[in-house]
Formats: structure tokens, sequence, C-alpha cells
């Protein structure tokens, strides 16, 4: 919508799934809800009829929880978090009780997230069997080789969530009277959503065309072949939209024929047609504009606590303006995921100076501070500029984004960014085994990620992990030595949130695209027309069972609430399984083990993080004192040494540094009062030590 509007389209941009949600929610939605429901009679599931007979206490509720879950209410917390003043349904049965230092307003979120999980719940079992709060249809676009399983369920009468859904759509397009829709499918829990959409469009306003893209026609549907999905949209897109939206606007303009769109599906004589000219160039990531909310309320948005855990929560909790710090992925190495298309593959970093216009515009516009960088994997040389730049203007914000496990994020590069705002970051540790790493070309290995884990740790930025099991040829020995390194992981406090998935070979990754090189064979789904990516394998070396992931899952639970760390990881497992070959006592001795130096030959700079010194003279000596962020600290130096130390303080502050001309490390060796040997005598003294602790980095 931002890029469109910067190339003079009128656009306007809408989330019908709120508008639906938010009408559902509500006294008049209820009622309808439980009307539907009683109509089914005696065969309905015990649970509905057990909230059929607290019908009264849902709807007095319902306005209050979603005015609270938006914030506009928290002096509810303490009503909310009290025993019986929610009704419970099955959402609350067989959960633990909640630790007594849990804040009370965590509490009331919790209830209050159960309490419209039960409501979904009920929905979904009784009228709208399509309905989730954040996957709708998921199950019909998984694996949709076949569009049929989509077009049997649109055939299908809408619902009462269909229904909601589309008079919201009606309202805007009576409001806007586009020539062009173009949805935005970025899960397959938004596919069904969005074909709905189409097809009442076109059964309604056949003047308007419809353009479908996102993250899932960009990886789902790239051999889309089936006539009849162009019965409800007339044109599929490819990898970023700016181009391909531009080229359609042009098309509708009459200045660009069909046949010379951009990265676009249509239909054309009965036959499925991809046109791409290539001669109109990628818009580069410092001309795409900036993105906005324009036309989003952000303010109705719901807060859904899933977990009480700090990381885990940040992708439900408030709103994070998105941004993209680099496009697509600079190791683009893993075998197991999609490094041939366009997302991944197309690597660029967004000029710093664009990317903190961008910051500087979203706030005004939001009002918000939070920012969520979307990157496949955030450079460290990107977020060291970013970091900086955010310091020398000094702009506030919290931040957090994805990264890879690089020895780069060295504690000093952690403690810049926490400095800027950071306050987790996401990675893929996948396997924790470096055979397994190895094998699937991760780049890193098992003791670099604890390392790496370390320094985030020290400088109090969490850490949520990307973990994954059955990877071709692993072994339940490797899964189980995993789970006793990840365990190992979260006692220490080095990573705060993980979550396991199952591997799945993609059509477009490596793996997929050769499958006997790495030792498995795809058994299905066969190509019908539609969707393809999820495939099926078999493993020819090894087998992984299903209760393998149960009980990867509900260790991971667990750990997430702080439960479990000290038991033998072979207790979250119903069936028996080896012993780990991991050292009980791996992650204490790395990182005892550990080194750090000042190395006088690096290609570092300085940068100090602290308030202005103060220097005091005394005699032949001075005291220098240095303002941390958290307290202060004295060094007492000769005093052309304390009088060294005081310009390059100067030197290496951000708020003096508009032209980061910051100091080299080895640079100052030159500039130090005394001999080569004393300089590197003073990098290992104690008072090097205070002045590095008290925020001057090396970066």
């Amino acid at each position: 919508t931002g890029f469109l509007r910067s190339q003079g389209v009128a656009c306007h941009q809408a989330d019908l799934g709120i508008e639906m949600v938010l009408r559902l929610f509500s006294r008049t939605g209820l009622r309808q809800v439980f009307h539907l429901v009683r109509e089914q009679g005696e065969k309905l599931p015990e649970e509905a009829k057990q909230m059929l007979a607290m019908e009264q206490s849902y709807l007095d509720k319902i306005a209050p929880v979603v005015g609270f879950l938006q914030g506009r209410d928290t002096a509810l917390a303490v009503h909310l978090a009290q025993a019986g003043v929610l009704p419970r349904g099955p959402r609350f049965s067989g959960r633990p009780a909640f630790a007594r230092t849990v804040p009370m307003e965590d509490r009331a979120k919790q209830y209050a997230t159960w309490f419209l999980e039960d409501l979904t719940d009920l929905v979904q079992a009784t009228i709208s069997p399509y309905f989730a709060l954040s996957r709708y249809a998921e199950h019909i676009a998984r694996s949709a080789s076949s569009f049929t399983a989509m077009e049997t369920a649109l055939a299908e009468s809408p619902r009462l969530t269909d229904h909601y859904m589309l008079d919201a759509l009606w309202a805007h397009l009576d409001r806007v009277d586009p020539s062009l829709v173009g949805l935005s499918v970025p899960f397959p829990g938004n596919l069904y959503g969005g074909f709905r959409i189409a097809q009442a469009i076109k059964q309604r306003r056949p003047d308007i065309l419809v353009a479908l893209g996102g993250g899932y026609a960009n990886t789902e549907l790239r051999r889309v072949s089936d006539p009849r999905v162009f019965d409800y949209v007339d044109f599929i897109t490819m990898d970023d939209g700016e181009r391909p939206l531009l080229s359609l606007v042009e098309h509708l303009a009459g200045t660009r024929p069909r046949t010379a769109l951009s990265r676009t599906f249509y239909r054309d004589a009965g036959r499925v047609v991809y046109a791409n000219d290539t001669s109109a160039k990628e818009f580069a990531m410092g001309d795409v504009g900036c993105p906005t909310y324009d036309g989003l309320f952000l303010d109705r948005y719901l807060t859904i606590l899933d977990s009480t855990n700090p990381m885990h929560r940040l992708w439900s909790e408030g709103h994070w303006n998105k941004l993209t710090v680099a496009h697509g992925c600079y190791w683009k190495q893993c075998t197991f995921c999609d490094v041939g298309l366009n997302y991944i593959s197309r690597y660029e970093m967004t000029p710093t100076d664009r990317l903190i216009r961008q910051i500087d515009q979203l706030i005004v516009e939001t009002g918000c501070r939070g920012f969520h960088f979307v990157d496949e994997a955030a450079p460290p040389a990107a977020l060291k500029a970013l970091a900086l730049a955010l310091l020398e203007q000094g702009t506030t914000i919290s931040w957090w984004g994805n990264i890879r496990f690089e020895e780069a994020f060295t504690p000093d590069l952690c403690r810049l960014l926490a400095a800027s705002g950071c306050i987790a970051v996401t990675a893929g540790l996948e396997a924790a085994s470096d055979r397994i790493l190895l094998k699937i070309k991760k780049g890193i290995t098992v003791d670099q990620t604890a390392l790496v884990a370390a320094a985030f740790k020290e400088a109090g930025i969490l850490i949520h992990a990307y973990l994954m099991y059955g990877c071709p040829s692993e072994t339940i020995q490797e899964t189980l030595d995993s789970l006793e390194r990840v365990r190992q992981l979260v006692a220490a406090g080095l990573i705060q949130s993980a979550f396991w998935h199952r591997f799945t070979t993609t059509a477009h990754s490596p793996i997929g695209l050769n499958p006997t090189a790495n030792g498995i064979r795809i058994v299905g789904p066969e190509f019908h027309g539609f969707a393809e990516n999820d495939l099926m394998h078999e493993d020819r070396r090894t087998k992984t069972p299903e209760w393998l992931g149960e009980g990867l899952r509900r260790s991971m639970l667990n750990y997430l609430e702080g439960r479990g760390l000290k038991l033998d990881v072979r207790g979250w497992f119903d069936h028996s399984v080896p012993k780990p070959r991991v050292a009980p006592t791996w992650v204490r001795r790395l990182l005892k083990n550990r080194k750090m130096d000042d190395n006088p030959q690096t290609e570092r700079r300085f940068v100090w993080l602290g308030g202005q010194p103060v220097c005091e003279a005394a005699g032949r000596r001075a005291r220098l004192i240095l303002p941390g962020r958290t307290s202060k600290h004295v060094v007492t130096l000769a005093s052309r040494q304390a009088q060294w130390l005081h310009i390059l303080i100067q030197q290496s502050t951000p708020q003096n540094n508009p032209s980061n001309s910051y100091p080299l490390l080895r640079e100052t060796k030159t500039t130090f009062p005394g001999t080569a040997r004393e300089f590197e005598n003073f990098l290992g003294s104690t008072s090097w030590e205070k002045v590095r602790s008290a925020g001057l980095l090396l970066v």
C-alpha cells in the first residue's frame, strides 16, 4: 500500500479478519452463535451443552473481555483473574496453577484467552468448521496439490463467520469502489478466506479484477496450472509485490498488455499462462517506500496470551511495526530451505538511512515505538549500522528480529544492539547435532550457538530457537542428544523459548530437488495443478516415529514455564529411548573456558555507551569518572593516559559521530602515550577492564 501510494496509485487496505472476529465476539454475534448451536438439538457434544447452559454469562462477559484484551480496560485485570468470574469451559481444565509470582494482569490475560478459545472451539465444532483464531481452514490449504478440496469447500453455503467477513468486504467495496482487489495470503490458514472473498466478488461485482499474492502463493503456487483456480481470481502474482502490482495497474490503465505483466499467472483461452516481462527491473530496497498501517485500526487488535514466557509472548502481545533490514538471506546454503526462491536468494540490504527514515515515519503514523524486523536472517553488519544510527540520532525504540547464530555476534556487538533497543532475537539452531548441522549446511556448530547465545544473554537480550527433528539420516539417539543440549541451554538461561518442528521436505529446497543425494525417496503427493510445497518422503536409513515429536513437544511446553529442567530427558517419552551421550556439564564447561581478548590487530572500532566522563587531576595522576548506564566506574591513571582515554571516549560517543568515524583499535595504538608494549599491557590491565565494563565497546 505504501509503495503504490508513492507511485501515485490510489490504494486502500483493510483487515477483514479482525473485523469478522470482533463482530463474532460481541454480544450480538454470540447471541447468533448460541441460537444456531441450540438449533442442533441433542446431537451436540457435551462440552457444547455445558457452554449453552452458561450462555448468559458468556454474553455478559464478552464485551469486557474483548475490551481488556484490546488494552482499553486494564483496570479489569484483578476482577477477571478471580476464580468464578469467567465461565470455565474445556480450555480451563487440566491447567496447572499459576505461580504466585505471575502478575495479576498476566493471569487475567490468560483466563481471557482461554475464554475466547472456548468460544472458538464451540463455533468450530458446531456451526463454522473452518473457523479458528489464527488458522482459517488451514487443513484444506496444506499440501493441496489439487484444487478440488478448495472448490468443494467453496461450493458449500457460507457459514456465519463467512457472512461476517463478507459483510465487512461489501462495506469497504461500497466505500472505495475499486477496479482491482489484491488479496494477501501469507499462510495456509489464510487461503480459504482469500478464495471465499474472491468468489463473492466474482458473484456480486464481476467488474472488479482480483489478484492473489503473498507468502503462500510465492512458495506453493509456483506451478499452478489448473484453470479452475481462475474462476475465482484473475491474477496470481509471485514474489515481491511491488513490480507485479504496478504492472497490473498499468495494464488496467491500458499502458501495458497482459502478456507483458511481471511474474503473474492468468488464464487465457482456457489455459493458465505465466507472464514475466524481465525488462522491468526489480525495485531496490531503498526505492520501495515505507509501509503504512493506514486503514488498519491498531487499537482494535486483541492481545492473545498463549504463554507467560516473556519471549514466546512477543508474537501475540501488543503491536509491532514491521520492517526489513535486508531482503533475502546472506547465507542461503541450508539444504532444507527454499534457497532458490526470490525471498531467500535475492539478498539486498536496506540502506541504513532509508531504514531510519522508515522507523521515524512509522513512529509518527502509529504512535508505536516497537519494531519487528521480519528478515530471513538480519546481517550482523547491517544491525550494527542500524544500532549506531539509532544511538547517533537519539531515537528510542524497542526491537527484535531473526538472525543466524553467527560468531560475528560478539558480546560487545550484542551490548551495542541492546543499547539501541534490541530486546530479543529468533534464530534457527535446527538439529542440535554437529553431524546434522554439517549435513544440512547450516554453517554453525552447537558450541558456537551456545557461545553466541551467551553473548546475547549477557546483554539482556532474549532468544527463541527454532528446532528441527527427523532430518534425513537423523537417529533417535541424535534426537535425544539434541534434546539434552537444548535442556542445558534453557537451564543455563541461554535461550528462553524454542519450538520443535518436524523436518518436512519442500519442493523448492535442495533436498526436495535432489532427494536421492540426501538419502530419501519422495512418495507424494502427486501434483494436480494447484499447490506444491510440502512433500512426503521416506528415509532410507532411519525412521522418525510420531511419538518422538510428542515427547519433544511435551518437554518444551514445560521448559517454557521453567518446569522439569533437572529431569532426565528420557522421561518425556512414552517409549524406551537411549540415554543421551552429551556430558551433563557441556554448557557449563563451554562457558567457563570462553576466552575474550582485545587483539589490537583486529579491525574493530570503539563505541562508548556511557555518559560524559569527568577527569579530576591528582598530581601526576588523574581520576577518570565514567558514568555507565547502571552505575559509575572510577579509574586512576597517569595524567597523559587519562587524557588520552578521555579523548578516545569522546571520539567514540555516538552523538559525537554523525559521520560514523569511530576510532579503530589498531589506530589508537599509534596515539597512545607510551610504547607498543605499554599499550598491550594497558589493554590487559584492571583499569582497562573497568573501562570496558563501563561501556567502551569494540565492534
